[in-house]
């Protein structure tokens, strides 16, 4: 028989082991109270708490943490931690808080001797977050439980359907997400240093896998059980790599594509969780409205192809409604020569002259991605000359969608020569006139010089002609292309304007990506999100995103401030510097304070 004494611990039930609470296993750093009142005040000004307390409502009972703690809590997490675990925010807020700090936030005084003390502790810090998730969720279950998938699916038709409360309750959250990450734009706008944005944004959709294991069949009886996480699915990237299990992340990003005008913060400008693969285009639209109510310019809006594949009144159409201008990938089966509209025919996204060269129409028709992601010199040669051929645009879209596109060979300055247009419009040989064949410009502007369409002999007649050859314009409305109308883009493709466009605007896409799935916060690791339920990896997601772009402006603030600012006799030190042990000064590591 054993003589080891009995552990002097609470009974070892299942439960008890399960939320068991560990303390920190050394003496954790007390996190300075200016860093703790810097996500205090972002919570505050993103005003997320007066839209959660009016739907909370009043309620019997005990009035629990407050919710506000709860969020600055995993705030300071995610910037000391990079995760947005409960268990990590917990701890801070246990164990890394002084007092004046608890004070501020609601939160009592932890008797850290007493182990039951400590676990009802943590639970309290639980169910603050839980009333958050059950007050947002329109469709709540018990996230801990694997229900059967015919079960699992009605649930997950609440985040799917036209019902107004459920539809309510969607709108709310996003609402919170859209405010929370929006708080580090409008701190940036605000102090300038968006000056220089000229609004061109970049969108993708990337993976926020989840801690779930995916729907799978029992074994005893081959019933099929659902995912605890019932409205998450499977992610395909457009790369060679494993499919992830979890949701969709549309992210909407600051670009940049005139790096000559001046520099500002790449921030991310909206967010939307969802399914994977659902509601692509929708929801890139979701994170561009808000843009406008912040007084964001609308520039170009760079998309890869799978914002391309989706219907025109989906992303197409009602992103020119809100003022951009698209820059377009297509897939292999979709290059070339699209359609027509108005018997002209669409090349590439462009509406182009009926008489241009087959081989210039052609040019792209088949090529794979290797091929275009690096032009050879003859594909570069063969879009250069297919330029002077596309029609020229004569007028913006009005407020009912329509463009006026002008023939090549019209104007004051004709890019083509074209008997037809001669012929039709009675305009005679031009008069000879002197040119300095030193001047480049005089050289290119002589008709000579520009190519020549030539037209079927003998001719159409008058009554068969495509209408940009009987009139000088043509009106393209929104409806003239039918579906047609999500290739069409304000950029000749593959040209130089739109590789300068294209490519940047992706770079800087990429790279917000790499950064949020980086070393210090990693939006790509499961385990950094441990709470299961959409409203809460929603939630936590928001929360990453918004550290982040805190991260990215008070890094952009540090380099550039610096250099912009005059450098003075009271500026250089008078003393040897210490060495830098890797932490900011307190108070010094993020902005001051909005005016």
């Amino acid at each position: 028989m054993s003589t080891a004494k009995p552990r002097a611990w609470p009974p070892r039930t299942t439960r008890a082991r399960a939320t068991r609470p560990r303390p920190p296993a050394k003496q954790t750093a007390q996190i300075p109270d200016a860093v703790v009142g810097h996500y205090a005040r972002l919570l505050d000004d993103s005003g997320i708490m007066p839209l959660i307390d009016a739907e909370l409502g009043p309620r019997p009972g005990p009035p629990g943490l407050p919710i506000a703690a709860v969020l600055t809590c995993l705030l300071l997490s995610i910037n000391h931690t990079g995760k947005a675990t409960l268990v990590e925010a917990w701890r801070i807020a246990a164990f890394c808080l002084s007092a004046a700090a608890r004070h501020r936030l609601g939160l009592p005084d932890v008797h850290r001797e007493g182990i039951h003390q400590v676990l009802a502790s943590s639970r309290r810090f639980y169910r603050a977050f839980d009333r958050l998730t059950t007050l947002l969720d329109p469709a709540r279950h018990d996230r801990r439980a694997r229900l059967p998938q015919h079960q699992a699916d009605v649930l997950a038709t609440a985040w799917e359907h036209d019902d107004p409360a459920h539809a309510r309750k969607r709108e709310l959250l996003q609402d919170i997400v859209t405010a929370l990450v929006l708080t580090p734009v409008r701190w940036a706008k605000g102090r300038g240093y968006l000056r220089h944005f000229r609004g061109d944004v970049g969108i993708d959709t990337t993976a926020a896998p989840v801690f779930a294991r995916p729907p799978r069949a029992r074994r005893s009886t081959g019933e099929l059980i659902a995912s605890t996480e019932i409205t998450a699915g499977w992610h395909h990237s457009a790369g060679n790599g494993p499919p992830e299990y979890g949701y969709s992340a549309t992210l909407t990003v600051a670009a940049r594509t005139r790096p000559a005008l001046g520099s500002f913060p790449q921030l991310a400008l909206g967010l939307v969780l969802d399914t994977p693969h659902k509601r692509i285009g929708a929801n890139a639209i979701t994170t561009l409205k808000p843009l406008a109510a912040l007084g964001l310019p609308a520039a170009f809006a760079v998309a890869d192809r799978a914002y391309t594949d989706q219907q025109p009144g989906h992303f197409a159409r009602p992103a020119r409604e809100l003022g951009y201008r698209l820059a377009l990938d297509y897939k292999v089966e979709q290059r070339g020569v699209q359609g027509s509209v108005h018997d002209s025919p669409l090349i590439d996204g462009s509406p182009a002259c009926p008489l241009m060269p087959d081989r210039l129409a052609q040019a792209t028709t088949g090529l794979d991605d290797a091929a275009i992601r690096a032009p050879s010199e003859e594909l570069t040669a063969l879009i250069a000359a297919r330029e002077p051929y596309l029609l020229r645009l004569k007028q913006s879209a009005n407020a009912d969608g329509a463009v006026r596109y002008q023939c090549p060979a019209a104007g004051t300055s004709p890019s083509v020569t074209c008997p037809r247009f001669d012929r039709l419009h009675q305009r005679g040989p031009s008069r000879p006139a002197a040119v300095d064949l030193t001047d480049a410009r005089q050289r290119a502007a002589h008709s000579a010089a520009k190519p020549r369409v030539l037209p079927p002999q003998p001719d159409l007649k008058a009554s068969q002609l495509p209408k940009i050859c009987s009139q000088h314009t043509i009106t393209i409305r929104k409806d003239d292309l039918g579906h047609l109308d999500k290739f069409r883009q304000d950029l000749a493709y593959l040209s130089s304007a739109w590789i300068g466009t294209y490519k940047s605007v992706r770079a800087n896409t990429e790279g917000i990506n790499g950064r949020l799935k980086g070393h210090d916060l990693d939006l790509g690791d499961a385990k950094n999100r441990l709470a299961h339920g959409r409203v809460a990896q929603t939630i936590l997601v928001a929360l990453l995103v918004t550290v982040a772009n805190d991260h990215f402006l008070d890094q952009w603030r540090h380099i550039h401030e610096l250099q912009d600012r005059p450098v003075t006799l009271a500026d250089t030190p008078q003393a040897p510097a210490q060495p830098f042990d890797g932490i900011p000064p307190a108070g010094q590591s993020r902005p001051p304070p909005a005016p």
